[in-house]
């Protein structure tokens, strides 16, 4: 009888250091061989499942993406209606560059175009606003490229653009209104931009340098344009003290 007993106990002991050194194995595995920190991987924390607005019950959903497009769509067709004949983006803006060096190389449309562009179109301030055009006392010129760019684009809208008489019948009619014949069927105008923004390609073709270009220096022609500045009142004022002179 005790021989048995000992024989079943020699035979169960070594069943539970098999399921540790399995256990470890399993553990080499998830972590490699080693000494590691012990895995405490958060496998229930499903998306959603996390505190804040992010938590499941309060996750925001997008069932309506679909119904806000048509919602959209129609609030664009309501509101072309309402401004018709008048183009549906409004106002007619020019087209400017953002500010800072990281920006500066895109093309957008600004708030609305100086009074220097009016006066170089030949528009009066207080015409443009009720012609379509948006002012903005507040931005300035700074290159002559822009200037001209924003010029040519009032020009062209100038010379497309249909003005109706307030008023029915003849006494309505004002200097300046487009005649009853040109205002048969005539199309809205439903561009984002009303004239669309003329943007350069970005890209550019490899060529080989001249030799004029070789030859500039840029960093010289700065260092002139600065000294010139600098000296301007000086000479300025030598020009005049030798006119006094003779």
């Amino acid at each position: 009888w005790l021989k048995e007993v000992s024989l079943a106990r020699v035979s169960a002991a070594p069943s539970l250091p098999r399921a540790l050194c399995r256990a470890a194995e399993a553990k080499a595995k998830m972590t490699g061989a080693g000494n590691h920190v012990i895995p405490n991987v958060h496998f229930r924390k499903v998306n959603g499942m996390m505190h804040g607005r992010m938590n499941r019950v309060m996750m925001r959903t997008w069932f309506d993406q679909a119904a806000r497009k048509k919602r959209r769509s129609q609030n664009r067709k309501a509101k072309a209606a309402r401004l018709a004949p008048r183009p549906a983006a409004g106002l007619l803006r020019p087209a400017v560059r953002p500010p800072t060096q990281r920006y500066s190389m895109r093309l957008r449309l600004g708030r609305g175009f100086t009074l220097e562009e009016l006066k170089e179109a030949k528009i009066p301030a207080k015409l443009a606003p009720t012609i379509g055009i948006s002012v903005d006392h507040r931005r300035r010129n700074r290159c002559t490229e822009s200037l001209q760019a924003n010029v040519n684009r009032l020009k062209l809208y100038r010379s497309k653009l249909l003005i109706f008489p307030k008023k029915s019948g003849k006494k309505g009619v004002k200097k300046g209104d487009t005649p009853k014949s040109e205002l048969q069927n005539v199309a809205q105008n439903t561009l984002k931009e009303i004239i669309p923004v003329e943007r350069p390609a970005l890209r550019v073709k490899a060529r080989a340098i001249t030799s004029e270009e070789k030859e500039a220096s840029a960093y010289k022609k700065m260092k002139k344009a600065r000294t010139d500045k600098k000296y301007e009142g000086a000479k300025r004022k030598k020009a005049e003290g030798q006119k006094d002179d003779k």
